[in-house]
């Protein structure tokens, strides 16, 4: 069994100043733990802050909410993946529900995105997930695997093995409202079998995490549902206690 992956997307939250002084309380509650993996996405303006303030621990890594497809130009107010990594980041999160469904980015957008970071030697994490209306017409199944297959397009099968994906229903997301570790573990294991005809050596090493308003009372139960490979937390990371108490678990 693979190290379960507690990732903290802050989304537009906590500044560098807040985000030292957050990273000061979480390593105090938060020692090396050899048995699972923690990422931070902080907002691109923090990065730098949260990469020092991590410097003395490689254990935990540090990724960035988004990236552009092109390596650069004329793309004001977007940063591209090489960018990135040159910052310290060493992931990046691409088709977020906030990104598809806020500022409109589509499937094929998400494809060049992902093979955007493998350009530039990050690794990205993939995020699928169906509206509340597509759950209730019975097309998760299809929509999760359309993205799914959109977001792996442009790259190899090797780099295929080499990526995060994250299930997150859109429907949960912010609302209070939770899949249940059953409703994640049958998603997850749509994805898994999709995976395996695109990467067959490889397939069952991919990190599959689960992301939903994920909190200190669900998280254990999340993690350990059959398929689930860890979790992709927003508000619930935003606190460094209570963000520890999960990662701990």
């Amino acid at each position: 069994m693979q190290r379960p992956v507690f990732a903290a997307n802050w989304k537009m939250n906590h500044g560098p100043t807040e985000a030292r002084e957050f990273m000061t309380s979480f390593l105090r509650y938060y020692p090396r733990h050899s048995d699972r993996q923690v990422l931070f996405f902080p907002a691109s303006i923090t990065l730098a802050a949260v990469v020092d303030a991590l410097k003395e621990r490689t254990d935990i890594r540090v990724g960035v909410q988004n990236i552009h497809w092109e390596d650069k130009g004329a793309f004001t107010g977007e940063i591209s993946a090489a960018m990135a990594r040159d910052a310290g980041a060493h992931l990046a999160l691409v088709g977020h529900s906030e990104r598809r469904h806020v500022f409109g980015e589509t499937d094929a957008e998400t494809g060049r995105k992902v093979a955007a970071c493998f350009r530039a030697h990050i690794v990205p994490m993939l995020c699928v997930g169906e509206k509340l209306a597509e759950r209730e017409a019975g097309e998760t199944e299809s929509v999760v695997l359309r993205q799914l297959r959109a977001g792996l397009a442009d790259i190899s099968a090797e780099q295929v093995a080499h990526l995060l994906i994250a299930y997150e229903p859109v429907w949960a997301i912010g609302t209070g409202k939770t899949a249940t570790p059953e409703d994640a573990s049958r998603v997850h294991q749509v994805l898994r079998a999709e995976l395996r005809a695109l990467a067959p050596d490889k397939y069952s090493a991919i990190p599959i995490l689960y992301g939903g308003s994920v909190n200190r009372a669900n998280a254990t139960q999340l993690v350990i549902a059959p398929e689930v490979d860890g979790v992709l937390v927003g508000g619930a990371s935003l606190d460094a206690e209570g963000w520890a108490a999960i990662v701990r678990a």
